[in-house]
């Protein structure tokens, strides 16, 4: 039988006289409830104080001792505190179309049982609790923008239609990351600086069956030294002077359950690398100036555009961390030895350059592509980015000719000069050579313009507004 908070016992045989001096010892706590109720082991009525009964607005001809404690008040949760043995102490209860604030507390026997609970009405208006209401909604909408955006630079970035180009190389590059991304081994990138290293690991974790767990990504290159073991296992409390009172998670915690991208991993310190060693082969971090060991279930991605095996000859990185992660090796071709791939870059790229309100959109020429492919490209694709972005901000307009290239491209390139005395000219005799191509290209797939774009090698916008341009009929 349920113990209130007394010495006294009753039971719904003990008759109304024993309910209401067991019920007395509550008279000290009248002014701060309205009404309380009292359920036993099976959430069935044993007591109701008459002021919630009033609440309630039952009717007084209605006895709801024995009931099952739902027929009378459908949203209670005394049930809930039975069952867990836990109590709800502050609550919003609907009944009808009121709400009331409560308190739910589970009432156990001398061995320390439940068998029974008591709920009190604290309020019978939320008014009262506006204050609070409003600042606990504020908090938790902050909360949901926060955790919102947290997921989102969490989860990737970039699929693998994201890695532009149709030649032999990215063809076959594109299949060993499928294959790559279906197996759960350490995978190493390697690859010179702006090829898309990263583009690869998003893409790797998106097809793996970790996608829908966290990606997370550290560039080593730009964490100082003596920060790098808290970045990645984590700190306690205190761990040091001016540390957090609130343990702060490190990266292997915050990838449990999906891909750790580590960047530049070849200037990760050899201090460094023989902790991180560790937890690949133990499965398990210990945060700074904590005791406490945790499980971690992490798949490491690495990249580099350094030479690890030179690095290891040299005894500058771990050969042991090497063969670890470097089960899967992506080698990622530079930007000079797939040229072809070079006028689908372009496009790509320059439908994401912003332009002018009144711009079409952008469009690069023939001899402005041949110009591009002639150079050496030794920052590969962020180089060439860089360059048609810088080229978009000295064209006059929305077409991106040699002689614009040629101005936006680095001193010193391998280039042939183009001089800008007949600049008006190129620009008209690009402009006909164009719609030449445009209407030779019809003509050769008898007027279908998907056909026809894909001969040319644009997208299906660009060849529409290509035809509006040029004022030929659809």
């Amino acid at each position: 039988m349920a113990r209130l908070p007394t010495t006294e016992r009753w039971s719904a045989d003990n008759g109304l006289a024993s309910i209401e001096e067991a019920v007395g010892a509550f008279s000290l706590l009248r002014d701060f409830f309205e009404g309380a109720i009292i359920v036993d082991a099976q959430t069935r009525i044993t007591w109701m104080d008459a002021r919630y009964r009033d609440l309630l607005k039952l009717d007084p001809a209605f006895d709801p001792i024995g009931l099952p404690v739902e027929e009378v008040i459908p949203h209670s949760l005394l049930r809930r505190v039975v069952e867990t043995g836990r109590p709800i102490l502050l609550d919003i209860m609907n009944f009808d179309d009121r709400q009331f604030v409560v308190c739910r507390i589970p009432l156990k026997d001398s061995a320390g049982a439940v068998d029974g609970a008591i709920g009190f009405v604290f309020y019978d208006n939320v008014d009262y609790l506006a204050p609070i209401l409003e600042k606990f909604e504020s908090m938790h909408k902050q909360l949901t923008r926060a955790q919102a955006a947290l997921t989102r630079e969490r989860q990737t970035k970039y699929s693998l239609s994201s890695f532009v180009g149709q030649s032999a190389l990215v063809r076959d590059l594109k299949a060993m990351v499928r294959r790559f991304a279906l197996r759960d081994g350490a995978a190493l990138i390697l690859g010179e600086t702006g090829t898309g290293k990263e583009l690869l690991a998003h893409a790797i974790h998106q097809q793996s069956d970790r996608a829908d767990g966290p990606f997370v990504a550290v560039n080593i290159a730009a964490v100082p030294e003596s920060l790098l073991e808290a970045e990645f296992f984590g700190v306690a409390p205190g761990a040091y002077t001016g540390a957090d009172k609130k343990p702060r998670q490190g990266k292997f915690e915050l990838a449990h359950g999906g891909t750790l991208f580590l960047d530049e991993i070849g200037d990760m310190p050899l201090a460094t690398q023989a902790k991180f060693l560790r937890v690949l082969q133990e499965g398990e971090v210990e945060a700074l100036g904590s005791n406490t060991v945790r499980k971690v279930d992490v798949r490491i991605i690495a990249a580099t555009s350094q030479d690890l095996e030179a690095m290891v000859a040299a005894k500058s990185f771990r050969a042991d961390l090497y063969y670890r992660i470097a089960v899967l090796t992506v080698h990622v071709p530079p930007l000079r030895q797939r040229r072809e791939d070079i006028a689908m870059l372009c496009e790509v790229l320059l439908e994401q350059t912003m332009r002018a309100a009144d711009e079409r959109g952008w469009v690069i020429t023939p001899e402005a592509i041949r110009l591009l492919q002639a150079h050496s490209w030794p920052g590969n694709v962020r180089e060439l980015r860089n360059i048609l972005e810088r080229a978009a901000a000295l064209a006059p307009s929305e077409v991106l000719d040699a002689a614009v290239i040629n101005r936006a491209m680095p001193p010193g390139s391998n280039r042939p000069e183009v001089t800008s005395g007949g600049a008006q000219a190129l620009a008209q005799t690009i402009a006909d050579t164009e719609r030449q191509a445009i209407v030779e290209a019809l003509a050769a797939t008898g007027g279908q313009k998907s056909a026809a774009a894909l001969r040319l090698g644009v997208s299906r916008s660009q060849f529409y507004e290509k035809l509006k341009r040029h004022d030929i009929a659809p």
